[in-house]
């Protein structure tokens, strides 16, 4: 699923274009990790990434429900 699709011509929505929503979860979610990155200067950019996927892979599952 596509974060920002585009309009075809047509009027009808295309996912060609556009970031994928998973990716943009995970670039939000990274924004508030990283202002904590200083009071924990142990846990490296690998490991924020990594819970920034895992946050984003939860609110997409989530989002399936609704």
């Amino acid at each position: 699923m596509k974060a920002f699709p585009t309009l075809a011509d047509n009027g009808h929505i295309t996912t060609q274009d556009g970031m994928d929503l998973r990716d943009w979860f995970a670039g939000m979610v990274i924004q508030s990790l990283a202002m904590n990155f200083e009071s924990d200067p142990d846990w490296d950019a690998y490991e924020q990434a990594d819970m920034a996927y895992a946050i984003a892979d939860a609110m997409m599952e989530v989002r399936k429900d609704d």
